[in-house]
């Protein structure tokens, strides 16, 4: 029997993925499968990763948009406390949904993972007092490979749930992060 079930290509990006595992509630509390290789194959995601991540934020931080330039990740991300609306940019130029978004609730309660396949620009936005967020990633971090994308950028419009946010916190690399407009103007070509 799985425990997974996979939806493939939400809002018709392709290449993205929403997980959603079988959670075995009982009195003592619950056990969920959280990465099962041969159920993901099963779906179709064939994913091989090499580094795990985690991160600890309070309400109303926004980490990215991020992407890598030169050694772009796929990334399985899940929230273990907490709550973040989590967002996957589509930035491959060939790509009938360039410039298009998803954007997912992730909770401690809904169990939800996203995949975002490489070539993507990802975030996230702390909804929940604090929230720790884990992630897996499908190629190492290089620190000089960075890129960032306005999380706030007219054309793409992402409609962030900032119901209860005072303020959005922002890294002081995340405010300087560049339109999307900016960035094709520039030169500068994805890899993806």
């Amino acid at each position: 029997m799985s425990q997974i079930e996979v939806i493939k290509n939400p809002n018709g990006i392709e290449g993205l993925a929403v997980i959603k595992p079988t959670v075995h509630r009982d009195s003592r509390g619950y056990f969920v499968e959280t990465y099962n290789q041969k159920e993901m194959e099963e779906a179709g995601l064939f994913l091989t990763f090499v580094q795990d991540n985690q991160s600890k934020s309070y309400k109303g931080v926004l980490r990215g948009l991020h992407f890598q330039k030169n050694y772009p990740q796929g990334k399985l991300v899940r929230v273990i406390q907490g709550a973040v609306y989590d967002v996957a940019v589509d930035l491959r130029k060939n790509s009938p949904t360039y410039g298009s978004y998803y954007g997912i609730i992730l909770t401690d309660t809904n169990f939800l993972q996203f995949f975002i396949p490489k070539g993507f620009a990802h975030g996230f936005l702390v909804l929940s007092d604090e929230a720790v967020f884990a992630y897996k990633c499908t190629d190492y971090y290089h620190p000089n490979d960075e890129g960032g994308l306005a999380w706030d950028d007219p054309d793409i419009g992402i409609k962030w749930p900032l119901d209860g946010i005072e303020k959005v916190k922002l890294s002081e690399k995340d405010k300087a992060n560049p339109i999307l407009k900016k960035i094709e103007t520039s030169g500068f070509k994805f890899m993806f």
